[in-house]
């Protein structure tokens, strides 16, 4: 053949008429795939690849430069001469699936009839029904499989068809189906996309924020095998399958963790990209072809690529196909072009399509319902069998499965491959009658108006198929059950060391939490179940000591000698190891969060996630992703390091955090922490275990830490553990009251995290130059006196006629004397939340604006937040409720060397 090549190469075909160019093209053309067929039946696949390597060498050396591809041929991956039995009943599958098509349409429709605008989606389901119903009937394990089932993220807005299913397998009653997206109704409906936090024995994984699904399903398949390696889950069959829209794929989210899971050789992960060529609004890519696009960004990303493209109808033109026009013209096929033909229907394809010479005689015995005929691979149940069993079995490396559909399918004019399909929420009668017939359903047209909800007899065929099916697999497909028994908290003796002061130690709160972290992964009962987290910052916060006691995990282990392999602290990685140093990517780390925080739930297992981070990366970052885990019921510990916008010195703008706690407000099952000193941060974590596997509270914690080293003072002494314990956990406690007690100024200094030895700082000064005793409180948690806040204040409102209760926020500062100031290294608003709660008026000091690379002193000097500040604050305060002269606090001012033309921080 390189003879061939070499005469090929060396005729001068510029003496040739066109007709005898056109000629000697087709025939060098038919002769060289009738000798590659001659090669793949004797030689087999590999002898291919190995020639036509040999033919592609051979020409570079005669300076023939080919173009890099990274995709394939536009045709399905598996050859039909490859395709397996399908194993299946497709006459009652397809029953099925009808029924369950129109059930998902009627639901949407009769919701928008009965509420306007409630909205819901019709055409995903529609394009993707044949994908689901397949995997539904043949490959989806439930539960019951145990190490060998499926975990399973669909698609968010093919939600109504899910129910629809359910419906059937009498799951779901009509009474659902009628309040879709009406969970306030009477009784209520199902929710409007997968949310386990409000549908929690249905929904395991919240998806509808389009690219965290694909992120967290590469993630979960590389902590199954993570619980795996480590001996804490059974090592299975079971798969993470993940169904995404190839509009999904414009997500960062969605692409940009990809190759973790090729790193990893995910096995156990198979993507299925609905691939209708449609976003919401139109075309993923009109003047391209997002399949192609799609299949070189995973080949060259290492993952096992399959395409289903072209339905079962095409496969004989493809074997009449003897010059290769037919996959010459799939080749110059843009998708905007395509959708056309699955708007206008065969008469367009036969116009359009097939417009050459050589394209019309492959179809000239065609009729109409021929054309027809010509579906997408993703609407044909053999190829989506074929392509679902090769990926099960395909081993070394993920798979994604991209499936060609037409989005609307059998929604005709009211939006089938049209630009609308995604905002079509209604069908008129005449769309409706249209869609039963062409699903050949058993609705007359007088009950069409009506959208009644198809239910099959128990004693029906296609019912008992049904749930045959789902009983052989295991069980129904989603379903979430929690199974795994609540375990009892640590023994506090294992923190009773942080209640002691540090003597003459200084030592950050982040020292503490590392330390804390050390002895928790030596607990007996508990050790194993630890999952430390990091985003590529374990020296950062001094974990390095992890490295050599637990290790790092890697599905591969270590294969070779680390360069600090002589040192006590080198980094060592394992098979076993139990930290997950994730990078530098605080979405992959959060995305373990979840899987680990939900692994008692998915797995059994209460394994107990501890992600340290730097703080203004957290849910600044990636505060989707917080939101994920509350709706999927994580449990774990956030822990924000470097917090607070004045501890993190010199690092500047983008690394100071001063609004952290202030966006953890948004976050309802999220409790927040702000601890100044090792025996909160001790009291916190333990209650935090108490509260999510011992009293198994759907909560998880924010937990801020700072790197700053001072002396830890320990538990106060006029406080018992339980009244310590009471006011950590509550939200703030009395930490240091005044040591002057016949002082005629009186005021209440309010500290947390970061900012608590300014405001001590404060403390001294006001007794010793101003004669105000000033009392210390330790503010643990602003969101925790909020939320007590919010939940008395709606009682009483509930309730007029029974005695007012007052917050817990109230009760601790009913008696104290003076004004409140309150000093945070977050912003104003944070302490503000609680003004209208509190006994009088607050002053709040708070870090708003931009950061700046400097020192701390200078930093907090520039916030306003230092001890002299909170001086002037106080002084102030006190002048405005007439007890200071304002002549006083100016001389006050001067003496602290406080400008008053000093940068604003907020504006300047």
């Amino acid at each position: 053949m390189a003879d061939v090549l070499d005469q090929l190469l060396d005729l001068d075909r510029s003496q040739l008429e066109p007709s005898e160019l056109r000629e000697l093209n087709s025939v060098e053309m038919r002769e060289w795939l009738e000798s590659l067929d001659y090669v793949l039946a004797s030689g087999g696949p590999e002898r291919v690849k190995e020639i036509l390597d040999a033919l592609e060498a051979h020409a570079e050396k005669h300076g023939v430069r080919l173009p890099f591809e990274s995709d394939t041929t536009y045709v399905n991956t598996i050859p039909v001469e490859q395709q397996p039995e399908y194993p299946g009943d497709l006459e009652i599958e397809k029953r099925i699936t009808n029924m369950i098509r129109w059930n998902a349409m009627a639901m949407v429709v009769h919701a928008n009839t009965v509420s306007p605008g409630i909205g819901g989606h019709i055409a995903t389901y529609a394009s993707a029904a044949n994908l689901y119903e397949v995997a539904q009937n043949h490959f989806l394990r439930g539960r019951e499989k145990g190490p060998d089932a499926d975990l399973v993220y669909f698609q968010g807005h093919a939600t109504p068809g899910f129910y629809a299913r359910a419906y059937l397998e009498g799951r779901i009653d009509e009474e659902q189906l009628l309040n879709f997206r009406r969970e306030l109704a009477d009784p209520p409906g199902v929710s409007s996309y997968p949310h386990p936090w409000l549908m929690p024995h249905f929904w395991s994984f919240p998806t509808v924020s389009m690219g965290l699904g694909p992120i967290m399903s590469i993630y979960q398949a590389r902590f199954r095998r993570y619980l795996e390696d480590r001996g804490l889950y059974p090592k299975g069959s079971g798969k993470v399958w993940a169904f995404i829209g190839d509009g999904e794929t414009d997500e960062p989210e969605t692409l940009g963790a990809i190759r973790v899971a090729s790193r990893a050789k995910l096995d156990n992960l198979i993507w299925v990209i609905n691939a209708n060529l449609q976003r919401l609004d139109g075309p993923v890519y009109g003047n391209g072809q997002i399949i192609q696009e799609l299949e070189g960004i995973f080949r060259g990303s290492g993952w096992n690529v399959i395409k289903v493209a072209w339905g079962s109808a095409w496969d004989e033109l493809l074997k009449r196909d003897k010059q290769g026009v037919l996959i010459k013209r799939f080749e110059q096929l843009v998708d905007g072009e395509s959708q056309r033909y699955a708007a206008f229907g065969g008469p367009e394809l036969k116009e359009r399509f097939f417009n050459t010479p050589e394209l019309k005689a492959l179809v000239a015995d065609f009729t109409d319902e021929d054309f027809n005929r010509l579906n997408r691979g993703g609407h044909d149940p053999v190829k989506i069998y074929a392509a679902f069993k090769a990926a099960v079995e395909h081993k070394g490396q993920p798979t994604v499965i991209i499936a060609r559909t037409v989005k609307g399918y059998g929604m005709g004019a009211a939006g089938e491959g049209q630009n609308i399909a995604h905002q079509a929420k209604k069908l008129d009668e005449d769309q409706l009658r249209a869609f039963r017939d062409r699903f050949d359903l058993p609705i007359s047209d007088e009950d069409i108006k009506r959208q009644p909800f198809l239910r099959l007899d128990p004693e029906s065929p296609e019912h008992r198929y049904l749930m045959e099916r789902r009983r052989e697999l295991g069980g129904f497909v989603p379903e979430r059950v929690v199974a795994v028994e609540p375990m009892p908290a640590p023994d506090f003796a294992l923190f009773e060391e942080f209640l002691a002061p540090s003597g003459d130690r200084a030592v950050s709160t982040t020292m503490i939490a590392v330390s804390l972290l050390r002895k928790l992964v030596r607990d007996e009962r508990w050790g194993k179940l630890i999952v430390p987290i990091v985003p590529d910052e374990a020296r950062t916060f001094g974990m390095e000591a992890l490295f050599r006691q637990i290790g790092i995990y890697s599905p591969v282990g270590q294969l070779y000698e680390p360069v600090d392999s002589a040192n006590l602290l080198y980094y060592k990685e394992s098979r076993d190891g139990q930290i997950l140093e994730e990078g530098i990517t605080e979405a992959g780390s959060m995305a373990s969060f979840i899987a680990a925080g939900t692994a008692y739930a998915n797995y059994g297992v209460n394994t107990v996630p501890f992600y340290l981070f730097y703080s203004m990366f957290g849910l600044q970052r990636v505060g989707d992703l917080v939101w994920a885990a509350a709706d999927s019921r994580a449990k774990g510990f956030l822990f924000g390091g470097t917090a607070g916008r004045t501890t993190l010195a010199g690092e500047g703008l983008q690394h100071q955090d001063g609004h952290s706690h202030v966006l953890a407000l948004t976050v309802p099952n999220l409790l927040a922490y702000d601890p100044a000193f090792a025996h909160e941060l001790a009291i916190i974590v333990h209650d935090g275990f108490r509260r999510m596997y011992e009293a198994q509270e759907d909560v998880f914690y924010y937990v801020t830490i700072g790197n700053e080293n001072y002396v830890q003072p320990g538990a106060p002494a006029h406080l018992s553990l339980d009244e310590l314990r009471e006011g950590v956990l509550n939200g703030m406690y009395l930490f240091r009251p005044s040591a002057k007690k016949r002082a005629k100024l009186r005021a209440q200094l309010f500290g947390s995290g970061a900012i608590m030895n300014c405001v001590l700082e404060a403390q001294e000064v006001l007794e010793r130059d101003y004669d105000v005793a000033a009392d210390v409180w330790s503010v643990t948690s602003y969101k925790a006196l909020y939320r007590d806040a919010l939940i008395t204040d709606r009682r009483n409102r509930l309730n007029p006629g029974e005695p007012p209760q007052k917050p817990y926020v109230y009760r601790a500062l009913e008696k104290a004397k003076g004004p409140f100031v309150a000093a945070s290294d977050y912003m104003k608003v944070l302490p503000d939340v609680l003004a209208r709660y509190l006994p009088r008026p607050m002053v709040s000091l708070g870090t708003d604006g931009f950061g700046r690379s400097e020192a701390r002193a200078e930093l907090r000097d520039f916030f306003e937040v230092d001890a002299r500040h909170i001086v002037l604050a106080t002084l102030h305060a006190l002048a405005q409720e007439g007890q200071l002269e304002a002549s006083a606090v100016a001389k006050a001012r001067d003496a602290l060397g406080i400008r008053p033309d000093k940068p604003d921080p907020y504006h300047d």
